[in-house]
């Protein structure tokens, strides 16, 4: 009888025993599982400068607030980046953030994510017809209107402008162009002359400047989509003896750029502060994979041509040879030393 007991006893601790262990395993499990957001991001490239400052901003904030980020670039190759996204969806991430090459292209792999119960984020650039849960970016109406009023302020009494625009499939481009024609419109300024730089390649634009002397003799100012693109016209117009003499402008704040205002080649870019970017993408990304509500006063909703979706458009600001210093380097953009590399007789 008492071996009977004694091996009643024993039974009975090993199932409790047991059980607690396979208790203690779901714990652990459903911790981790609330620890570990997972983050797809998927580049265009990082062929703009920019983007790799995007990308470190936003991996080391997503990664403060417990969550991983694998990051992949498509290298401007469209059918690259939908592969990407069906890799992510796979993978079952929480979110995937995308950083379109075409913003027509993936209105169908977008849906596929969505169905698969994953949360998508259009940083800085748009994806049409897709009903993203969050599209995040800078005014870019408000770049445009920067761009004109920078060049309506070195040509008062109006002029001809050219428009060296970036990619067609950018739906940023589209937006920028409109608060550049406003201005135009209201400053007596004609778009005289416009051309697109396909997959954002500078050097089209550079092109564009050799193979057209007549059109360079007959503008008064240069509008550039972003200041790799101003780069690359700038040196083409200094091997003709005009970089200074017509007005670029350009956007992105790229160090180059700031060095060429600083030496009187390039009159403006425009300053989007992608670390306040990045980092409230991925604040915004985090608060979607947990299923919260976005909040904020900066959140309201724009169409995407088909739904209605939360947007977040944050301010950009002109930088100019006045303003540089304040802007650039007080911000710590970038350092005072680099901006003036080419002309440290110039350095304040």
């Amino acid at each position: 009888m008492k071996r009977k007991i004694g091996a009643l006893l024993v039974f009975m601790c090993l199932i409790l025993s047991s059980c607690a262990s396979h208790d203690a395993d779901e714990v652990k499990a459903g911790e981790k599982g609330e620890e570990k957001i997972e983050i797809g991001m998927s580049f265009d490239s990082f062929v703009i400068e920019r983007w790799q400052r995007d990308r470190d901003v936003f991996v080391s904030t997503a990664k403060e607030l417990g969550a991983t980020v694998d990051v992949q670039s498509a290298s401007g190759d469209v059918k690259k980046q939908i592969e990407q996204i069906e890799y992510f969806i796979k993978k079952n991430v929480d979110v995937i953030v995308i950083i379109c090459i075409d913003s027509d292209s993936l209105k169908n792999v977008v849906s596929k994510a969505k169905d698969a119960g994953i949360k998508v984020v259009a940083y800085d650039r748009l994806v049409m017809n897709a009903d993203v849960d969050l599209y995040i970016t800078f005014d870019n109406e408000m770049v445009g209107t920067l761009m004109a009023t920078a060049l309506a302020d070195n040509n008062p009494e109006g002029g001809r402008v050219l428009m060296l625009e970036g990619s067609p499939l950018d739906n940023n481009v589209p937006m920028v162009k409109s608060g550049f024609a406003k201005v135009c419109g209201e400053r007596n300024m004609t778009i005289a002359y416009s051309t697109y730089c396909d997959g954002w390649r500078a050097e089209l634009a550079a092109d564009y400047v050799y193979e057209h002397e007549d059109v360079i003799n007959d503008v008064d100012a240069i509008m550039c989509g972003n200041d790799n693109i101003a780069g690359q016209v700038i040196r083409a117009l200094s091997e003709k003896r005009l970089a200074g003499e017509i007005p670029v402008v350009g956007q992105d704040a790229d160090l180059e750029a700031c060095q060429r205002i600083v030496e009187g080649t390039q009159t403006m870019t425009v300053y989007k502060p992608v670390e306040k970017l990045a980092r409230r993408a991925a604040e915004c990304t985090i608060s979607l994979a947990k299923g919260e509500e976005l909040i904020g006063d900066d959140v309201t909703t724009i169409n995407d041509g088909t739904y209605d979706i939360s947007y977040i458009g944050l301010e950009p600001v002109a930088v100019t040879l006045d303003n540089i210093n304040e802007v650039i380097i007080s911000s710590g953009f970038h350092n005072k030393e680099d901006v003036y590399l080419n002309a440290p007789e110039l350095m304040p």
